[in-house]
Order: C-alpha cells, then sequence, then structure tokens
C-alpha cells in the first residue's frame, strides 16, 4: 500500500496529475474519503494530467460527467466523473448508464464515494484513500 502525505491543496492536486501521467486508458479510479477530505480535489488534478480543459467540479447532484480530452498524445479520449454518494446499488449506477463506461481503453472513469456502488465496480479498480489530518494536510493511501 502507497502512501503519502500532502500539506495543501496544491499539492493534493499536482499527485493526482502526475498520477493521471501513468493511466494508460480502461482504468477505474475510487476515490474514499470524509466529505472535503479532497476527492474532487484529486478529480481536478486527474483532469488536468489527462489534458481536460474544462472546469472540472463535483459532480454531486447530476451524479456523472463526461469531459472530452482532446490530446494528440493519448488514445484516452473521456473522463467520467461520477459522484456515487447518493446511490446505493448496481443498479443505481446502471440507471443511468455508468457501468457502460467501466474499462473502455479510450476512457477514465473516476469515481467518488466508490464504497456505496462497489459490488459492480471491476476488479482492477484503482483504491485511494484521503484523510484529513489538519485543515491543509492529507494522507493519500492508494489499496
Amino acid at each position: 500500500m502507497q502512501k503519502i502525505i500532502t500539506n495543501s491543496e496544491q499539492e493534493t492536486f499536482d499527485f493526482a496529475k502526475n498520477f493521471a501521467k501513468s493511466l494508460r486508458g480502461g482504468e477505474v479510479i475510487g476515490l474514499s474519503g470524509d466529505l472535503g477530505a479532497g476527492k474532487t480535489i484529486f478529480s481536478k488534478g486527474i483532469a488536468a494530467g489527462l489534458g481536460v480543459k474544462d472546469n472540472v467540479n463535483s459532480p454531486t447532484f447530476v451524479i456523472m460527467k463526461k469531459y472530452e480530452i482532446k490530446n494528440q498524445k493519448s488514445e484516452i479520449r473521456n473522463l467520467i466523473h461520477i459522484d456515487a454518494y447518493r446511490l446505493n446499488s448496481a443498479e443505481d449506477i446502471r440507471a443511468i448508464g455508468a457501468d457502460e463506461y467501466f474499462e473502455k481503453p479510450e476512457t477514465i472513469t473516476v469515481i467518488e464515494w466508490p464504497e456505496n456502488i462497489k459490488k459492480i465496480l471491476p476488479k482492477n479498480t484503482i483504491y485511494f484513500h484521503i484523510k484529513n489530518i489538519t485543515a491543509d494536510k492529507r494522507e493519500i493511501k492508494r489499496a
């Protein structure tokens, strides 16, 4: 299990941005942690690392957002950002069609609150747990 400490939102963002550069397509990434832990900042970092130009924010009310990636150096064309906080089952994720994107080679899927839909997630999902240490400091563990 990999563990790092970040001392600011910017460091959390930068860590996620650098991590995104290692992605090849088809990955599903689960981000867990308390409310305000930094899951959306981490998601924004991944988006930036993939080359998403749009403003990325939490899809809390719409549950899922799709961002187009126009990066000529990569086969990855889409970032799917899901907030599963209000989802309770595999049926909920199927109802919005999000499972259709899982493991597609041209897509990266980032899921906040993955524990709510874990049964439907691919076995090779990459999980990060983000924990508040202080107002600015975070512990990020990769499971």
